[in-house]
């Protein structure tokens, strides 16, 4: 129902609801009569004025904050110390999940907490409310009937409690009627009261730029992000535990350095106060991961941030989090064995599959589902060999030369793909590669032996020195491991 209908029901009810209910016969003679009618009249009126603004938006907060105020004199406890709780929420639903629902309640009294997302009333004594907390949600009936304290406490709890607050409640597992899985709380507490209105269920969250500034408004409207955040931790759980089981020791190592180094790109600086020196923050560990090896730590990782002070997109963050790790006595062939093994077992292990179903937003703007397939053996697709297949053409065998660099500017300008200045023979590569192999790799892909323009101080290739033992992992078109 709309604000403006329930003012105008409302006005309705003053208009012809008195003089209905309590058989008040005007009288043009009686003024006494008439006086008392006003009065009521306009009292009736300021307290339709009064719920009217505890509807409106704006006053929200103000009308929350008066409320909580007055929660300890009606007996109310709120921001406790302490709540007690047996189980939580998920573990909860999980264990009683399949409760039939002619079992009836259960002996077991849970004590458990969560986040009100919506509440249902159906009279002063019996009030059904969903509680949500880490992804999962329950039911949860406060009855008069099953209410173990003071009946005063329970009238002031019910009125009190709004949706998104914060509330720990005990009871027994059971179903409705209905068959939904149900707490049938004997005691209720508000532990946090939420102050400010959230968005409806209908409308919801949905601007993207306020879900990534407010994450934590973002959790609360969009309950299934849950599931991203505990895909992540599963995910760097796994592979630290899969290079653990291979001997790979974990490491830290410093955040600033002294010197620039580790990758190519530009750094963010800081002060150190103390010494009176600019630092670097770290583009990556690899310096300190190298000097490690060199110690005669065979085999070492690091899963740690790095700060690159680029652009931004979709795939590009100036913070991130990444997996480097070092080992000694192996090849790029075993690297991208090592690779394959990590990323296939760990979707089986945290998708349950090795195929997933993801979304992925074309250049028009529309969303396609498309499924990825984990499964190895991983295809892997030579850079040159590739490249001239998909074109046609054959390269020239020395990429070194300047023969080599113009050769592949004038295929640029006829292919008409963009490379700003400077075009170089690796930039230009890198083009081509973007422009011709990228897009396939839609399952995981190997992409590997970059000629030497393009990585010069990767170790050259055993069979063609003019190329390098260096691979490149693509999934869904992106860049996931270089190595």
């Amino acid at each position: 129902m709309k604000f403006a209908n329930i003012v105008k029901k409302a006005e309705n009810n003053i208009r012809f609801g008195s003089t209905k209910q309590n058989n008040v016969k005007v009288d043009k003679n009686n003024e006494n009569n008439k006086t008392k009618g006003d009065k009521k009249d306009k009292t009736e009126k300021e307290n339709v004025k009064i719920k009217e603004d505890e509807l409106d938006p704006t006053q929200y907060f103000n009308n929350r904050l008066n409320m909580v105020s007055n929660f300890e004199s009606n007996g109310l406890k709120y921001y406790p110390h302490k709540f007690n709780t047996t189980d939580q929420l998920e573990a909860v639903v999980n264990k009683y999940n399949n409760l039939s629902k002619d079992c009836g309640t259960t002996e077991d009294v849970v004590a458990t907490s969560g986040r009100i997302v919506q509440i249902r009333s159906s009279s002063k004594k019996l009030h059904f409310c969903d509680v949500r907390s880490c992804g999962s949600k329950i039911q949860v009936c406060f009855n008069l009937m099953f209410n173990d304290g003071d009946e005063t406490y329970f009238y002031n709890f019910t009125q009190s409690v709004r949706r998104g607050d914060i509330v720990g409640f005990r009871g027994k597992i059971g179903r409705t009627k209905a068959g939904e899985l149900t707490i049938f709380a004997t005691y209720g507490e508000i532990l946090t009261p939420c102050l400010h209105m959230l968005p409806s269920d209908q409308s919801g969250l949905t601007n993207k730029e306020t879900r990534y500034k407010k994450r934590y408004l973002d959790l609360i409207c969009n309950p299934d992000n849950h599931k991203t955040f505990i895909a992540r931790s599963k995910i760097v759980h796994f592979i630290r535990t899969f290079l653990a089981d291979l001997n790979f020791i974990e490491v830290e190592t410093p955040m600033m350095h002294q010197i620039l180094g580790g990758a190519n790109a530009k750094p963010f600086i800081t002060h150190h106060n103390e010494i009176d020196r600019d630092l670097y923050m770290r583009v990556a560990p690899e310096i300190y991961l190298k000097m490690l090896t060199v110690g005669g730590m065979e085999r070492v990782f690091e899963i740690g941030k790095n700060f690159r002070n680029e652009g931004i997109d979709m795939t590009h963050n100036p913070e991130f989090t990444a997996c480097e790790f070092y080992m000694a006595y192996a090849d790029y062939n075993d690297l991208m064995k090592i690779t394959e093994d990590m990323i296939s077992q760990m979707v089986l292990k945290v998708c349950g599959s090795y195929k997933v179903k993801t979304n992925v937003t074309k250049e028009d703007g529309t969303v396609e589902v498309i499924e990825i397939n984990f499964q190895p053996p991983y295809q892997r697709i030579p850079i040159v060999k590739g490249l001239e297949e998909r074109l046609k053409i054959k390269f020239p065998s020395d990429l070194g030369s300047d023969d080599a660099r113009k050769f592949l500017d004038d295929l640029l300008v006829k292919l008409k793909v963009n490379c700003s200045n400077p075009r170089t023979t690796a930039r230009m590569l890198d083009k081509l590669v973007g422009e011709y192999i990228e897009p396939e790799c839609k399952n995981p892909t190997f992409i590997i032996d970059h000629p030497q323009v393009m990585s010069p101080l990767a170790k050259w290739h055993r069979e063609d020195k003019n190329l390098t033992e260096r691979f490149e992992l693509f999934i869904c078109k992106f860049e996931i491991c270089n190595a």
